[in-house]
């Protein structure tokens, strides 16, 4: 069969079963991010029916879906809100790193992987899916809420973080002198700085030259700027992501609002394609030997993220519930893990099956924490207040018998 044809129907069959797991989910009321995980795992290599033809061009679709997850996602705010939130969620940033990296180091060290496998996987275990997290805002109808804007502050947090990161774990797996990785963090560090300033000052200007009121020219410009800043990003040791999300934050007013619209379709396509592509990556035979220890440390750091979203949560004075939600929404990770892991394998290979199951369960997982976090701790905390508040029923009783006497 010609290669093309058989791209066309592998495509075709990933496509419509992506429509009706979708479809599926939906009437159950359940996120579909696991089931297309599920889907790429049966597609992909040990899998009962692994592709061949269409697996570039899925690996493609994959990496435009995290850049117009992050696009849609900086269209909802402002540069200015943008700058506000990061200024008063730098604790929470902090917080972040503490208690999610930390757990990845140990368990490396642990493990005897040494001092640069440690780095490397307390990078897996400290950032949280965008890709994911911004489906799920989106399937639970969350982004007008309260919490969303501390839950993106944390996420930009994070991924403005990897400019920072990411070159000094390359620097370390190659063994880079001191000087060559000083370079190449203030190029990250320049290039981050350079298009939040153009956000910033000349968002209006950015917004007016992009402005179309044909639907069509609007969205071949807005994506085509997208694409090119977000491969700028990633040629200078910035995440495409982080780009992506800065041109959203760029573009204001009605620009966004249009843009939005356009893209929306497209982002959920090439999301799904996302999805699928991560599960066509994984061989299911590597995982069974590195389950244990990537359970342990799925459990620990789901515990440590949502404590972060409720503590930041917290300090921006959201209520209860809101608090609960914001850390449930964390727990996925996704995308930079694995980036971060294929980085590592070649001075630990066993970080790779480990990194790629305990992504897999977290991002199983984390639609699943977005939803029933904040229901499951209010239930837990009426049946802990019932017994104290029939205690403090008692108390005047009791009082009144001694008064009695």
């Amino acid at each position: 069969m010609h290669d093309t044809t058989a791209m066309l129907i592998e495509l075709g069959a990933i496509i419509l079963a992506l429509g009706l797991l979708g479809r599926l989910a939906g009437r159950v009321g359940f996120s579909p991010i696991p089931l297309y995980l599920l889907a790429g795992l049966a597609f992909g290599h040990g899998g009962i029916l692994p592709l061949q033809a269409s697996e570039e061009f899925v690996a493609t679709g994959a990496e435009i879906g995290v850049i117009l997850l992050l696009l849609l996602l900086g269209l909802e705010y402002s540069a200015s809100e943008l700058v506000t939130n990061l200024k008063t969620q730098y604790p929470s940033g902090a917080v972040d790193f503490v208690l999610n990296a930390v757990p990845g180091a140990a368990m490396a060290l642990l493990l005897g992987w040494g001092p640069v496998a440690a780095v490397a996987l307390a990078g897996v275990t400290w950032i949280s899916s965008s890709g994911v997290i911004a489906k799920v805002l989106g399937d639970l109808g969350r982004l007008g809420n309260r919490e969303t804007p501390v839950i993106l502050s944390i996420l930009v947090l994070e991924d403005l973080s990897m400019a920072v990161y990411l070159p000094i774990l390359t620097a370390l797996l190659a063994g880079v002198s001191l000087a060559g990785g000083t370079v190449t963090l203030l190029i990250a560090l320049g290039t981050v700085g350079a298009v939040l300033y153009l956000a910033l000052r000349h968002g209006r200007l950015i917004s007016r030259a992009v402005s179309s009121e044909n639907a069509e020219m609007l969205l071949l410009v807005v994506l085509g700027l997208t694409l090119l800043v977000a491969g700028i990003a990633q040629e200078l040791q910035v995440s495409a992501a982080v780009g992506a999300f800065l041109v959203g934050i760029a573009l204001s007013g009605e620009v966004a609002e249009g843009a939005s619209n356009l893209l929306t379709p497209l982002r959920d396509l090439f999301a799904a394609v996302f999805f699928v592509f991560f599960g066509l990556s994984t061989d299911p035979a590597d995982i069974p030997p590195v389950l244990l220890p990537a359970l342990a440390l799925a459990v620990v750091t789901a515990f440590t993220k949502i404590a972060t979203g409720y503590w930041a949560a917290r300090r921006a004075e959201i209520s209860v519930k809101g608090r609960w939600r914001a850390g449930g929404t964390l727990v996925a990770r996704g995308e930079f893990s694995i980036v971060i892991a294929g980085l590592a394998v070649g001075v630990e290979p066993r970080i790779g099956p480990l990194a790629t199951a305990y992504v897999l369960i977290l991002v199983v997982l984390g639609p699943l924490t977005a939803r029933w976090t904040e229901p499951l701790a209010r239930r837990v905390t009426r049946t802990r207040q019932e017994p104290l508040e029939a205690d403090v029923v008692a108390e005047p009783v009791e009082a009144t018998a001694h008064a009695t006497r």
